[in-house]
């Protein structure tokens, strides 16, 4: 027997592989933990917070590894989920588009077969939601979305994490999206259905939200939460709005629409002027910010901002969610 093996008197039978046969919980948008998860998740983070805060070890997921799969770069996606894995007490392991096979032909459900082989949980950053939903699929580890064309929900924990912090809780908070209903819009209208956050959103004509997530956001309007409305009057929306939400307007993969959408978007930059209409809001935004376009360097410099937070909170967010998925005590 292996010096390194743990003797076993009911049984000698060797450890067997995972199959498909196994459902771990995976993370592709926010409605998918639910709003008893939502709440665990970010009642966690602050405890994380705290304790990273406090300089106290929360070592929760000793020996885990997280792989990180990038389509699409991050600065903010990466370190803060691969700091965080260390905080952890488990190893994050970076996959970008030179260091795996998909951009050599290989399917994404070889890739997530064999990733489920080698580690614990797996993130992914990609473009075609498609392809998030098949690693989901033949994975039989937690997939965590990352970020896909459709959604982004680890920048929605961050962001209603974010909230909780600045007024203590979701309850009377109304918050106003001002831009495109992209991935991120997206995720954070399902998000503030699911708290209560009372959301308006204003865009251009054609730049709405999908429907399909209305409505799903919709749903939770019969409890505690609140439906998105949808306006094209930027300064409808943010009229006496606690929060205000911008993100760019030409995301990446998109920027043979760029001189299209600055047309497209005119009025609907976050500056001094429009905030006037709202009552003393914190800004978000989830960054890069393109200064002098969806958002003006001034607003994004002041007292008001807290993309900064914001910002950080990716990694005590995920931390947390990681911590969930994986079942840590």
């Amino acid at each position: 027997m292996s010096k390194y093996a743990t003797q076993n008197d009911d049984s000698t039978e060797p450890t067997i592989p995972p199959t498909n046969d196994h459902q771990p919980n995976h993370f592709l948008d926010v409605d998918d933990i639910g709003e008893d998860g939502l709440a665990e998740v970010l009642s966690t983070a602050a405890e994380l917070k705290q304790a990273h805060y406090e300089g106290e070890s929360h070592a929760v997921l000793p020996n885990k590894s997280l792989g990180m799969l990038f389509e699409k770069p991050s600065t903010r996606t990466r370190v803060s989920f691969e700091a965080g894995m260390t905080q952890l007490g488990g190893h994050a392991v970076f996959l970008g588009p030179q260091n795996t096979h998909l951009d050599r032909g290989e399917p994404v459900s070889d890739t997530a077969r064999v990733l489920s082989r080698y580690v614990d949980a797996v993130m992914a950053r990609v473009f075609d939601h498609e392809a998030i939903e098949t690693m989901a699929e033949y994975a039989t580890v937690p997939v965590v979305n990352g970020l896909s064309d459709d959604a982004h929900p680890c920048q929605t924990l961050a962001d209603l994490f974010t909230i909780y912090e600045q007024f203590g809780g979701f309850e009377d908070v109304t918050a106003a999206w001002v831009g495109d209903g992209n991935n991120v819009a997206q995720s954070f209208a399902v998000g503030c259905a699911m708290t209560g956050v009372e959301l308006t959103m204003a865009t251009p004509e054609g730049y709405e939200p999908d429907e399909e997530v209305l409505a799903r956001a919709a749903e939770y309007s019969d409890g505690e939460g609140d439906a998105p409305e949808v306006t094209h009057d930027p300064e409808e929306a943010v009229t006496d709005a606690d929060v205000v939400y911008t993100d760019v307007w030409v995301s990446m993969g998109q920027e043979d629409e760029r001189e299209a959408k600055l047309g497209d978007f005119d009025g609907y930059q976050v500056n001094a002027e429009l905030l006037e209409s709202a009552d003393d809001p914190i800004v978000m935004h989830c960054l890069p910010a393109h200064r002098g376009e969806e958002i003006t360097g001034g607003v994004l410099e002041s007292e008001s901002a807290v993309v900064w937070s914001q910002a950080e909170n990716r990694m005590h967010t995920q931390k947390a969610l990681l911590a969930h998925l994986l079942d840590a005590k």
